[in-house]
This record gives structure tokens, sequence and C-alpha cells, in this order.
């Protein structure tokens, strides 16, 4: 960050962080519950046997009430690019669990994502209370 550029508030940097927690969390939720599909086809019916696809389910209402807690508070085009490290995580956890393979070119995506989410974090951010916290004034 610059000198003397302000910092990004707290909210904000946790609900990102849990932002891409809990897309992590979904997306290995998701495949599980496909895998365990009878029969491995993936069938809509099939996933509603899963307690993964309950699981899922869970986590995308988390995920709306977090994501709209911090849209709130940053703008848009600020935090949107910082949920794409949840494409490193599900990599590294489907590696790790799953068994998945990482190759070369999905580690050189990885390193493109860090890339353009380091770049996007280096942009001036908007940043400002939801309009129902006291004191709030909205553009």
């Amino acid at each position: 960050m610059k000198p003397g550029a302000a910092a990004l508030p707290r909210p904000v940097v946790i609900g990102l962080i849990l932002a891409v927690i809990l897309d992590t969390f979904i997306q290995i939720a998701w495949k599980l519950a496909a895998s365990a599909a009878p029969g491995n086809t993936a069938s809509a019916l099939g996933a509603l046997a899963s307690p993964f696809f309950y699981a899922a389910m869970l986590g995308l209402a988390a995920q709306m009430f977090n994501w709209m807690r911090v849209l709130a508070r940053a703008d848009l085009s600020f935090a949107q690019p910082f949920t794409a490290l949840s494409y490193v995580t599900v990599l590294a956890l489907s590696a790790r669990w799953l068994g998945e393979h990482m190759t070369a070119p999905k580690v050189m995506g990885v390193c493109l994502i860090l890339a353009g989410v380091f770049l996007i974090s280096r942009t001036p951010f908007s940043s400002h209370p939801p309009a129902d916290e006291p004191g709030a004034v909205r553009p």
C-alpha cells in the first residue's frame, strides 16, 4: 500500500476472507455431493440424498449474507476480484483432499490469479459504512 493510503476497514477484510473460505467450502461440498450421487451420475435427485448437498446450500446462504455485508461497505469493482483467491484454495484442496492432479498449467494459472489480485489490491478503493449505520452518508 502506498504511504499515507488508508487501510481497508476491518469488516471488509474479514468479509473478503470469509467470502474466499465460504466459496471454497461450497465448491468442495458440491464436488462431494456430485461424487456421492448413485452411480456417480451427479443427477439432481442423487445429490439430494447427500448431506454435502445440504452443506453446500447452507454455505450459499452464509455466502449471500456475508457478501451483502461486504458490498454495503466496499465497491464491487474492488471486492469482487478478491474472490478469485477461491480458485487458488479450491485447486489446492482438490489436489490435497480429492486426489486431483495439479499440473504446470494449473499452477501457472494460480500465479496469474495471484498477480491479478495483487494488482487490484494496489488500486484505490472506496469504502463506506452501510446506509443504516449512524452517520452514514451515501454518495
